[in-house]
């Protein structure tokens, strides 16, 4: 090994010794403040095996409720895949003015992605609870939240999508004459329509997540059955809400895959 080498690994050998230690002190720093010990945790991690095993079980009266469970789990889908559809498509059309290919005024395309990025940075159980000052806890609450929320994950994803499409269609398309039109249902679409949808089922997998936690917010759909469930103390049913909300994100993750490798 040169001595040019030998530098060189010195140098990245001090770095990563460096940043652990920043890491190492931020971890001590915060433990101080939030008087928080992790053997504390670990000790205490066996008890709350035990409990979970215990009281996290459905009984007979979490059965009895499952018609209702299943029935504000379908609430809560149908509500994720509205919002998701609706969000794409004002964010399909909004990402045309802020991609670069598309060629439009670049004052423009510069504000829609500003705008995408503040939607897309403010969390939705954010937008939850600001939007209930203005419509309460209902699911017009819970609709907006996710809806702001995805429709700038989605711009800035469509974006993204439509910049990587193949400029030698557009300049073709341009040189013909075509018009902003012709060239995006001609050549953006078609080239990017694999990635759009792809982008589309994800975000329908995540809504599902997140309007269960909105719904304990807003007081609406499954979210709604286990904060009420959880604040009785009645876990069998609680426990039950969970685990149908884990088995219906794994078969949406598993129709998004098949229908992902459909259209590949």
């Amino acid at each position: 090994m040169s001595s040019k080498q030998m530098s060189v690994f010195r140098k990245r050998k001090i770095t990563y010794i460096a940043a652990f230690a920043i890491i190492l002190a931020l971890y001590l720093f915060s433990s101080l403040i939030t008087e928080f010990h992790i053997s504390e945790g670990v000790r205490a991690f066996p008890d709350a095996v035990m409990w979970m095993a215990e009281k996290l079980i459905p009984d007979a009266k979490a059965f009895e409720r499952f018609p209702k469970i299943l029935e504000k789990l379908f609430e809560t889908t149908l509500l994720s895949v509205a919002v998701t559809v609706i969000a794409a498509v004002c964010a399909f059309f909004f990402s045309l003015l802020g991609s670069k290919t598309t060629r439009l005024n670049g004052i423009i395309n510069r504000l829609v992605r500003m705008i995408a990025s503040f939607f897309r940075n403010v969390p939705d159980v954010v937008w939850a609870m600001l939007l209930m000052f203005s419509f309460g806890q209902n699911i017009l609450t819970g609709f907006f939240a996710l809806f702001f929320t995805t429709f700038g994950l989605l711009t800035r994803a469509f974006i993204e999508t439509i910049d990587e499409v193949s400029s030698s269609s557009i300049e073709a398309l341009n040189a013909s004459g075509a018009d902003f039109m012709q060239i995006v249902f001609q050549a953006i679409i078609p080239s990017s329509v694999t990635g759009l949808i792809t982008w589309v089922l994800y975000m329908i997998e995540t809504n599902i997540r997140s309007s269960t936690l909105i719904g304990i917010l807003t007081a609406t759909g499954i979210g709604y059955l286990f904060d009420m469930y959880y604040k009785r103390l009645e876990f069998g049913s609680a426990s039950l809400v969970v685990l149908s909300i884990v088995v219906l994100v794994i078969l949406i993750e598993m129709l998004s895959n098949m229908l992902r490798k459909v259209i590949q």
